[in-house]
């Protein structure tokens, strides 16, 4: 175990480059140099942590605490287990990739690099921060720059003002932050009965019974509501996931790219690490009717897609059926009343294999559609190409092995086992949920070949015939991700191993 203060260095390097930025004045290319150097170094980070980390012990590694408001026992606690680790590392990957994806944007590149930075190093600080007090610091400033890039960013940069850019940043800030002010004020009402707002201690103190016996059933409850309404907001859980259509398609490439490999999975961290742990009872009470929600977040989620003729809403509203499994595997797990340990294991293990594989796949076609979108001029609807695959034979092969992998092809991708663990899981404990989600299994491969054949396939149009095959700098990008997602699918034990004790620590700590 390494001295280093690790998990620190990888929250604050992005900020120290963001903080570098605002005071130099760099050019164009010497801003997005900087950025990309910063950017890189939570992959760095992540790297010393893996090496370092013991995938056999299933409770907190390199933890840091320190006192920060002692007069009321607030601490800069941060700390990472297999779950922290695997997102931590996700956005490693992610964040350097989604810069390169933007590198062609000349549009103030300065001002967006460093409000890049500052969302990569909230996001990190979500994945490690144990006390509520800081949690919700980098859980709000996250926002910040996430509005700003998809307000002048994002939309289609030919229409004054970016109307529908704008609208989209607005609805996305707005939803996130009212749900954030139902969580906010529980976690208030927390702190004012029990006196801490740490996460260790709050679920010691939930497991001993002392948090429901000093709370009562009623404020129990209206906690609960409270945090569950902010996290189902974020993920977003059926029907709160009418902002992130509209968010994802507007964004710039690269932003789109990271919202939906890193920023989505703060509302399913957050499920685990604090829902989870402090309202196992109520979360057990009302799992039935949650239940449903995903379920119509998986089914209607894959046919909204179905529906869809701008790509990238197509590939937004894939996310809300892929995340939707995972919570689909969650709420199954609370609903049942002695669930199998094997079960809630599966069920656990494929919801985490998800969120890693979704990252990376979705990631990967927001950057093919971006490619679309630049060669075709702003292009980006379904029907706008045609025979893309013979002037642009290796982007089609890239693009089309990241359709395939998203759609869950066996023993190539992560996505089919995550899949595969979270249906076992579900099937084991709600049998009659597992057979109404393989709709949302029929809907999505669907529409991920409908992309496929009217993208790539068919007649050449006659815009598609001037269109140059992936540069050097579009190869960098797309091929690690896809390199990745065939590793990772050959040999999934790559991730498994790195949170199997912690899945199994739970399953068997269920009621």
């Amino acid at each position: 175990m390494t001295s280093l203060p690790l998990l620190s260095l990888a929250i604050f390097l992005p900020w120290l480059g963001a903080a570098l930025l605002a005071i130099v004045r760099f050019a164009p290319n010497s801003a997005r140099n900087v950025a990309l150097g910063f950017s890189f170094t939570t992959l760095l980070v992540s790297a010393a942590l893996l090496s370092a980390f013991d995938p056999t012990a299933t409770g907190l590694q390199f933890v840091e605490r320190h006192a920060w408001i002692p007069s009321l026992d607030i601490s800069y606690h941060l700390g990472l287990d297999g779950l922290s680790l695997l997102l931590v590392l996700l956005t490693g990957i992610i964040s350097p990739l989604a810069l390169l994806a933007s590198r062609n944007d000349a549009r103030d590149p300065r001002a967006f690099h460093l409000l890049f930075l500052l969302l990569q190093g909230a996001a990190l600080g979500v994945f490690l921060a144990l006390d509520f007090f800081h949690w919700f610091i980098f859980w709000e400033l996250s926002l910040v720059p996430a509005f700003f890039l998809i307000k002048l960013w994002g939309g289609d940069t030919r229409a004054r003002g970016n109307p529908a850019a704008t609208r989209a940043a607005y609805q996305f800030v707005l939803y996130t932050i009212g749900g954030s002010a139902f969580m906010l004020a529980g976690f208030a009402a927390l702190f004012a009965t029990v006196g801490t707002l740490d996460f260790t201690q709050l679920a010691a103190l939930r497991a001993d019974g002392t948090l429901a016996a000093q709370l009562g059933q009623t404020w129990t409850w209206i906690i609960f509501a409270g945090v569950l309404l902010g996290l189902a907001v974020k993920v977003p859980l059926f029907p709160f996931h009418t902002w992130l259509p509209p968010a994802y398609a507007e964004a710039p490439t690269g932003v789109s790219m990271f919202l939906t490999a890193v920023m989505s999975k703060m509302g399913l961290y957050g499920f685990l690490r604090i829902l989870w742990p402090l309202f196992p009872a109520e979360l057990h009470a009302i799992a039935t009717p949650l239940l449903w929600l995903a379920l119509s977040g998986v089914v209607l989620g894959a046919f909204a897609a179905l529906r869809q003729t701008d790509l990238k809403r197509m590939i937004a509203y894939s996310s809300v059926n892929h995340l939707s499994y995972c919570l689909l595997a969650l709420f199954a797990v609370a609903s049942a009343a002695q669930p199998s340990a094997s079960a809630a294991a599966s069920a656990f293990s494929g919801t985490l294999l998800q969120m890693f594989n979704h990252g990376l796949s979705a990631a990967a076609l927001f950057f093919c559609i971006g490619i679309l979108e630049t060669r075709g001029g702003g292009l980006r609807g379904l029907n706008d190409f045609g025979g893309v695959r013979t002037a642009m034979p290796v982007f089609a092969g890239l693009c089309g092995v990241a359709l395939v992998l998203l759609a869950g092809s066996p023993r190539a991708s992560t996505a089919f086992i995550g899949e595969f663990l979270i249906f076992r899981g579900v099937w084991g404990l709600t049998p009659w949920a597992a057979a109404v989600a393989t709709l949302g299994l029929f809907a999505t491969a669907l529409f991920l070949l409908t992309f496929w054949q009217r993208v790539f396939h068919g007649p050449r149009r006659l815009a598609v015939a001037g269109f140059a095959d992936l540069s050097k700098q579009e190869i960098l990008v797309l091929l690690p991700v896809t390199v990745l997602m065939f590793a990772l699918g050959l040999h999934p034990q790559l991730l498994i191993r790195l949170f199997n004790p912690l899945i199994t620590q739970w399953a068997a700590s269920l009621p």
